[in-house]
């Protein structure tokens, strides 16, 4: 069986065409039910065989043709076509009538971790930080309206929010995702408040959008995120950037702990000094791999 922690590392970044790659130019219909004009290069089909992928989750690791078909918003006819092929790469298993994601679809998702380079830098720094802290510690990227978990150190004991590589969690909701999209492009940041849906998870969470811009003001300018209960009640999270060589933010950083390790002000005051220390030993790591590169792959 392949876990969720499994295929949302294959959904990272997949580059690979599972299927026929006939373009289809045109529209198509995203998750909310709107249409989506496409460029002349975008591949309908590619687009099509990712949803039966993303189908399986960690609720319904199996599946009939039904539901794959009903969950990817696709025919019965084109479903079976989608999951033959599949299961023609080794990708997809059938069961008899369920079908269910094979072990080879890490191919799709490691292929994307192990071309990281931050993580392979920044999980020895990490494990010291959870050691220093007693928390857990996690690195995470942004993908689109998401963050997505790429590196994490666990603390040695069990919260109800279950994290793992490849996690994806709503950015407005998660103090990482705060410091991401606090040092986004502007225009891409403005897109971002104008379309996000801001669903409460919590009676903390911040659902209006004066809210957030405000709250992410304050992050650009603080250079930390501090994150209340808005994810899961009970639980705290603070985030620092972890930036290039070039001084662009290209990572998030965060530790979280539980409301009964004080108040948010003594969370604040040890957390984001350990961040900020880690953040600067993992960019003091990428500016000496910057400097080995060949020329040639430096540009």
């Amino acid at each position: 069986m392949v876990t969720s922690r499994t295929r949302r590392s294959i959904l990272v970044a997949v580059d690979v065409a599972i299927c026929d790659p006939t373009r289809s130019v045109g529209v198509t219909v995203d998750d909310a039910g709107g249409e989506v004009q496409r460029n002349a290069e975008f591949v309908q089909s590619l687009e099509r065989g990712l949803a039966v992928i993303r189908a399986f989750d960690a609720d319904d690791h199996s599946l009939t043709l039904s539901d794959v078909a009903h969950k990817a918003g696709l025919t019965r006819a084109a479903a079976r076509r989608f999951l033959h092929t599949l299961a023609e790469l080794g990708y997809v298993r059938n069961d008899g009538r369920q079908f269910s994601l094979n072990p080879r679809v890490l191919e799709l998702g490691y292929a994307y971790l192990s071309g990281l380079i931050v993580p392979e830098l920044a999980m020895g720094h990490m494990e010291e930080l959870a050691s220093r802290t007693h928390e857990s510690a996690s690195l995470s990227v942004l993908d689109e309206e998401m963050v997505v978990y790429v590196a994490r150190v666990p603390a040695k004991r069990i919260m109800t929010v279950q994290i793992s590589v490849g996690t994806r969690l709503p950015a407005y909701a998660t103090s990482m995702g705060r410091v991401l999209l606090a040092h986004s492009p502007k225009d891409w940041l403005d897109g971002y408040l104008a379309r996000v849906a801001l669903r409460p998870h919590t009676r903390y969470t911040v659902t209006t959008r004066q809210r957030l811009a405000t709250a992410l003001d304050a992050v650009h300018r603080n250079g930390y995120a501090f994150v209340d209960q808005e994810l899961e009640e009970g639980l705290r999270s603070v985030a620092v950037p972890v930036r290039s060589p070039s001084g662009t933010v290209i990572a998030a950083m965060n530790c979280s702990t539980h409301v009964s390790r004080g108040s948010a002000e003594k969370i604040v005051a040890e957390f984001v000094p350990e961040l900020r220390r880690t953040a600067e030993a993992i960019e003091a790591d990428l500016k000496v791999k910057d400097r080995k590169r060949p020329a040639s792959a430096a540009g």
